[in-house]
């Protein structure tokens, strides 16, 4: 454990031009992460908590042990949980859950039989929102239309967050927007109430699944099929370039017919990838 002499070296700690450009060039080439120079500082500060958590004084040793055969191996999956952007929440965007109400599911349940489950990926999914809120969309749609099975993948880069995801406890205000007949049927409140926590329903739960995964992977791990996909202010990340091949990689997953969301400050306009516009920010797979 750190001892209060060497935290406070820690805290005083500087990253260098040199630092920052190997870091950042290091970030960019395995996760796709754009490091601009303005994002130095936001750099320096997240990465505080591993020189803490390893002891460490400086980023010359942080940098050093990055790239040692060690730290190639086990530093990465770490790096990355503390400088990813992990913002998120429930009916972000509405506009697209509306439409997955109104137009997706009715088209779905006219074009597939009963038997059949419906796949949805949520793709960059953070600590759970946005599968928990696709959950209740459709829930709530078979409440007048019982019978389609359903299941969500959620995938991030992050292990951490996606624990968050996988144990879906939220703080109160985080599902404060949320109608109260929601709150109703799919939060659980914690029994102590000093916490002010809620945790989503376990028949919600159930319908999620999550692997980590990174998009600058050549190959998704993933041999399902979706009929979904919602990759939402991921994009936003990258270069042109790695977005488009980030996307045809999804697609590649999509079955024809099957709908692709994008985040409302993204655009995939000018790209060659099989999608025909359905409204702003809604493409369908041709």
């Amino acid at each position: 454990m750190s001892d209060p002499a060497n935290i406070s070296q820690i805290y005083k700690a500087r990253m260098s031009d040199e630092e920052f450009r190997k870091l950042s060039r290091f970030i960019t080439e395995q996760a796709g992460i754009k490091m601009p120079d303005v994002k130095r500082v936001m750099l320096q500060s997240r990465l505080q908590k591993r020189l803490r958590q390893l002891n460490m004084t400086s980023f010359k040793e942080y940098v050093d042990y990055v790239f040692s055969e060690e730290g190639l191996q086990n530093e990465l999956i770490h790096m990355l949980d503390v400088v990813s952007t992990n913002k998120t929440d429930f009916f972000r965007e509405p506009v697209h859950f509306e439409f997955m109400e109104k137009s997706i599911l009715p088209e779905y349940i006219e074009q597939f039989p009963l038997n059949r489950t419906m796949k949805i990926w949520s793709a960059g999914c953070s600590s759970g929102e946005e599968v928990y809120t696709i959950a209740m969309t459709i829930s709530e749609f078979l409440r007048e239309h019982p019978g389609v099975n359903y299941s969500i993948l959620g995938t991030d880069i992050s292990t951490d967050i996606l624990q968050r995801a996988v144990d879906a406890i939220y703080k109160e205000e985080k599902a404060a927007t949320l109608p109260l007949e929601l709150k109703k049927r799919y939060l659980l409140r914690s029994k102590d109430r000093s916490k002010k926590l809620v945790r989503i329903v376990p028949e919600l739960r159930k319908k999620a699944h999550y692997k980590r995964l990174n998009f600058m992977d050549d190959h998704y791990p993933i041999s399902e099929t979706f009929d979904v996909i919602f990759c939402r202010n991921v994009l936003i990340y990258f270069n042109r370039d790695k977005q488009q091949e980030v996307i045809q990689k999804l697609l590649d997953k999509l079955r024809p017919g099957g709908y692709f969301f994008i985040g409302h400050s993204e655009s995939i306009m000018g790209m060659d990838v099989p999608l025909q516009p359905i409204r702003p920010t809604i493409f369908k797979r041709i």
